[in-house]
């Protein structure tokens, strides 16, 4: 896959993938993502960066991703495509939140639910004296916002289809909505469709019926 790393290690459904790169030197890439042309709109190119903060992830930074905060888990490697694309296949170890979910209303029940998913907890009423303590400064307050601690979430790396999907960056953005910092975001915008080029491992998830 890159110098002196030949595949790496995912446990995805209780077992461990092996992560390499097709070594067929007549692999040709078919399918939906051997198709470069795609009518814009909807599929326009997007920006680099889907918002300000967010570290965009290549094919290395994914690598490592896998071998460290997915592997320990500090980190949720989130498919935010719809169902119907994920069971089609996927990236070893990802789990499918569809962006329609994570771009609901910041308040909704089930953004709560997802926040609390991926470690953050609710504040509630904190009080006089730890609200005037933040106020002054005294207690850290980078990861909190008036209603959500996000001290202990995790970092979440999200894709989609490539970089003429929005379906990710609109994830994102539903994310910042609601508080979650920008640097625990990660966007692999590459998505599937380089993955695929690159002839990385997919699988096709147990999703039954």
């Amino acid at each position: 896959m890159t110098s002196g790393k030949p595949y790496i290690h995912v446990v995805y459904e209780g077992r461990s993938i092996k992560v390499q790169r097709i070594q067929d030197r007549s692999y040709e890439l078919s399918g939906h993502f051997a198709k470069s042309i795609q009518p814009c709109p909807p599929f326009c190119i997007g920006p680099m960066l889907p918002a300000p903060g967010v570290e965009v992830y290549g094919e290395v930074e994914m690598f490592d991703f896998l071998e460290t905060d997915l592997r320990d888990g500090t980190g949720i490697l989130i498919d935010s495509r719809t169902s119907s694309w994920f069971k089609k296949g996927t990236i070893p170890g990802a789990v499918n939140i569809p962006f329609t979910e994570l771009a609901k209303e910041p308040t909704s029940p089930e953004i709560a639910e997802l926040l609390e998913r991926f470690g953050a907890r609710e504040r509630g009423d904190i009080g006089f004296f730890t609200a005037l303590m933040e106020k002054w400064g005294i207690v850290d307050t980078k990861y909190k916002t008036e209603d959500w601690d996000f001290t202990g979430a995790k970092n979440l790396v999200l894709f989609c289809n490539g970089p003429d999907c929005g379906q990710s960056p609109r994830a994102i953005r539903g994310l910042l909505a609601a508080g979650y910092p920008s640097d625990k975001l990660k966007y692999y915008r590459g998505g599937m469709r380089m993955w695929e080029f690159w002839g990385i491992t997919t699988v096709v998830p147990d999703v039954g019926e």
